[in-house]
């Protein structure tokens, strides 16, 4: 049922992996009206079923404009977050709830694509954490009749679109592994939404060590995180520590001490 854009990182790409989690994400869905499931899904198993009210393109987008900002979700059950050291979804198929706090998520964008008096389509642009089945659940309450996602697309993670997509057996269709590298994106396309500084040769020998440099930090706070260039090469990321002075947080295993 979910299907679309993952990313994938190799080698060295994986040092900065966790930009993808923090990424915003833009998901396609389809929300038929009427029938919940205990997963959000149709892959669930039915445990209400409702009649549809009469409700028109302006009904649903009056609702929709209650899910857009800054909204309180509370996190489904089958999830793989944790309680008390096991996953939801493992405590769920053991017939077991638990309370969930609500998580403040945001909706940049929830547009409606299409209606039919049953189901509707809609596109979501959205920050971590959201969760879409919740999402649908709960506008699908708000019409006054429940709801659940039978389809689901990944658009967009971060920088990354679903329109330069590879499927597995296109990659593996490649012949050789010249041809695989040709095809991989550069490791800072990861974090090319963060701030760009050049190093210099005294800094660069500094950073290899592990050593805080002293760099030209222009407009950027203590604490915040830049990603660093020598010789018009990425080579990891640094952490403003004061005025003009630059920690290695994270570099890349090439950069050479000298």
């Amino acid at each position: 049922m979910a299907t679309g854009l993952l990313p994938i990182c190799l080698g060295e790409a994986t040092k900065f992996s966790s930009h993808l989690l923090e990424a915003d994400k833009v998901y396609r869905t389809r929300v038929e009206l009427g029938v919940i499931t205990d997963t959000g899904d149709a892959e669930g198993t039915i445990i209400e079923q409702h009649e549809v009210p009469s409700l028109s393109v302006d009904d649903v987008e009056a609702v929709l404009t209650r899910f857009r900002g800054e909204i309180d979700q509370v996190p489904p059950m089958y999830s793989a977050l944790k309680h008390q050291g096991k996953k939801l979804y493992e405590l769920a198929r053991e017939g077991k709830q638990v309370e969930r706090a609500a998580r403040r998520v945001s909706v940049y964008d929830a547009r409606l694509l299409s209606f039919d008096g049953t189901a509707f389509e809609l596109e979501v642009s959205c920050s971590k954490g959201t969760y879409i089945r919740t999402l649908a659940e709960d506008i699908g309450l708000a019409l006054g009749c429940g709801a659940h996602i039978s389809q689901l697309r990944r658009l967009k993670t971060g920088p990354f679109l679903a329109d330069a997509m590879w499927t597995l057996e296109a990659l593996e269709a490649l012949a050789d592994q010249a041809a695989l590298e040709a095809e991989l994106m550069p490791v800072d396309v990861l974090v090319d939404h963060l701030p760009l500084l050049t190093v210099d040769d005294t800094a660069h020998s500094r950073l290899a060590h592990g050593q805080p440099a002293a760099l030209e930090t222009g407009a950027l706070a203590p604490d915040e995180v830049a990603r660093l260039y020598y010789a018009e090469t990425f080579i990891g990321l640094g952490v403003v520590k004061g005025a003009q002075e630059v920690a290695p947080k994270r570099l890349l295993s090439t950069v050479a001490i000298s």
